[in-house]
């Protein structure tokens, strides 16, 4: 079984681990054993005590390791189930117990971004002192689905493999503030905030950057930053190409994020899980990681 132990007493290799740091590592700690134990009190128990196959994860800390673990580098139960000691049917079965306690434990943190906001006033109670918005799509392969239907739906032209797509609102911090609800990668990221409309729940004293992919949303809002677009048979001038840069330089702000929400591989390499719609728990669950990561490490 992997030294736990061991791994906690070694920043770097924690990291390389679990993805966050032991001060992280301890700061989210206290809410994950809280929550587990509460849903362990409602639970009846089915065996006397001492009964039943001896558990491998002795601990809350094993187990929040074990799950942190999971997201980071996100091996086949068959892995996971030899480096834990287990049986693979364990593996999975400690997975889909533990990945909605983390979750419930990074709400509790307020780290997890919301799915959607109602009204500007809802925005501003939620993310008081948020100075820029920038909004942009990101997509995760999966596997090449059977039917031919959801193989034309979840193929992306832009990444020429199928995918699913999520939509995203970060600020200056690169927190990710708003995750759409995971959909088919086929969908452009202008139709996508179309039928989400993340940037009419920002309030207009906050400027909104966007990529080209969302021309045409200019005309609906006032605050909205948009790169120029190069004319048909012409150029742009050199001041229009200068202030794409600007624009550009400002952006990477929204990438970073995005790097570093897919720094667990749980949503960043081709999605094997077979649940309906886990990917859209995974993705949220990473975003969460990264958010609280920001301000715990």
């Amino acid at each position: 079984m992997l030294n736990i132990e061991g791994a906690l007493k070694q920043d770097r290799l924690l990291r390389a681990l679990t993805g966050l740091n032991r001060k992280a590592f301890d700061a989210l700690m206290p809410s994950f054993s809280s929550i587990y134990f509460e849903t362990q009190q409602s639970k009846p128990r089915q065996r006397a005590l001492g009964g039943g196959r001896k558990a491998r994860l002795l601990t809350t800390q094993d187990k929040l390791f074990f799950i942190l673990f999971y997201f980071k580098c996100y091996p086949t139960f068959d892995v996971a189930g030899l480096l834990f000691d287990m049986h693979r049917s364990q593996a999975h079965e400690w997975m889909h117990r533990l990945q909605p306690i983390l979750e419930a434990a990074l709400g509790q943190k307020m780290a997890l971004p919301e799915r959607h906001i109602e009204s500007i006033e809802a925005f501003l109670s939620r993310f008081p002192g948020v100075q820029r918005v920038m909004i942009d799509g990101t997509e995760r392969p999966i596997a090449r689905p059977q039917d031919p239907e959801e193989q034309k739906q979840n193929y992306s032209g832009k990444k020429k493999r199928h995918t699913r797509k999520h939509l995203a609102a970060v600020d200056e911090t690169k927190r990710i503030l708003i995750l759409s609800l995971a959909r088919e990668g086929k969908l452009h990221d202008k139709r996508f905030h179309d039928e989400d409309d993340i940037a009419g729940s920002v309030p207009d004293e906050i400027p909104i950057e966007v990529d080209s992919g969302f021309q045409g949303i200019q005309k609906q809002y006032d605050n909205l930053r948009l790169p120029h677009k190069k004319p048909k048979g012409g150029e742009l001038s050199d001041l229009q190409k200068a202030e794409n840069r600007q624009l550009s330089q400002s952006r990477v702000v929204c990438e970073n994020a995005f790097a570093g929400v897919k720094r667990y591989n749980a949503v960043s390499v081709i999605y094997r899980n077979r649940i309906e719609n886990f990917d859209d728990r995974l993705m949220l669950t990473a975003a969460g990681l990264w958010n609280f990561y920001l301000t715990a490490a």
